[in-house]
């Protein structure tokens, strides 16, 4: 399969990264970029500052700003060379999901995608709280955001891959999708409303192989492991909590090789742990 940039000519390959505002999004969206794509970024926080609620328990409310912003992703972006579109969305608001999806098809320049990467996500009630003390209401939030969503963008923004014969979709997955968690939520482990949730988006992968694969498209789940995210750094109250995280951009580099190396279509339809991914194939130099 002929790489994206050489299917258009001369001009730059499209991606689109949901939850691109901080964190792992931020970093996959200028992992590309230095790749050579122009990106569309998505999340809540348009401008820096914006309040949200994020929590982790129902025990406590934080509602705190934090860094991050897709004004900020794009200037980054710009500044590497590349172009950048901010395409404000809630995973949760299934109309704003899909305007979203459609603002992307109704732009001539950036219509044709070349890479979808779901890595946003929703924060909220449940996602560390143990079983007895996650409201029922918390689950639907968790499948909305990590599974109908990404779901419903896929629907309306494949077609034009299927059309060229090419692209990629990767999604940010959890060892919550698939594993025992080591402890009680909020203790070591995560809550049961999270895992559903990402236990859902993790199937959209295998499905997408097993139907599309022939058609020149890729897919995979992507398992970033523990990362030194702004967010963990601002819920941090011990500094020990992040030792041993690894940097969004390892996940960056991971992304920047699933999309541009032609080995990568051997791994489509797998999990891939991102961060032994990395360091088995020194994608990351700089990262000890």
């Amino acid at each position: 399969m002929s790489s994206a940039k050489e299917q258009r000519g001369s001009a730059r390959p499209r991606a689109f990264v949901t939850g691109a505002s901080r964190g792992i999004g931020k970093a996959i969206a200028l992992a590309l970029a230095e790749t050579g794509y122009d990106v569309i970024v998505s999340a809540r926080t348009l401008n820096p500052g914006e309040q949200r609620d994020n929590s982790l328990t129902t025990h406590h409310t934080d509602s705190r700003p934090l860094p991050g912003s897709l004004s900020e992703t794009v200037a980054e972006i710009e500044a590497l060379g590349g172009r950048a579109l901010a395409v404000p969305m809630d995973l949760l608001d299934r109309a704003s999901v899909g305007a979203a999806a459609q603002f992307i098809l109704d732009q001539p320049d950036w219509c044709e995608l070349d890479v979808i990467v779901h890595n946003g996500r929703h924060l909220g009630a449940g996602l560390m709280d143990v079983f007895m003390d996650t409201p029922v209401e918390a689950y639907p939030k968790f499948v909305e955001a990590h599974a109908i969503a990404p779901i419903i963008l896929t629907r309306m923004l494949l077609p034009s891959m299927l059309a060229r014969g090419a692209g990629t979709i990767i999604n940010i997955t959890s060892t919550a999708a698939y594993e025992v968690p080591p402890a009680p939520g909020g203790k070591g482990g995560w809550g049961l409303a999270y895992a559903v949730g990402k236990a859902a988006g993790h199937q959209l992968v295998g499905t997408l192989h097993a139907e599309f694969a022939g058609a020149g498209i890729r897919a995979f789940n992507l398992q970033p492991g523990f990362i030194a995210t702004e967010r963990n750094k601002t819920v941090a109250e011990d500094p020990s909590f992040l030792q041993g995280a690894a940097p969004p951009s390892v996940i960056g580099a991971v992304v920047a090789w699933l999309v541009s190396a032609e080995e990568a279509a051997e791994l489509s339809g797998t999990n891939i742990e991102g961060q032994a991914f990395c360091r088995d194939r020194n994608l990351h130099p700089a990262w000890d």
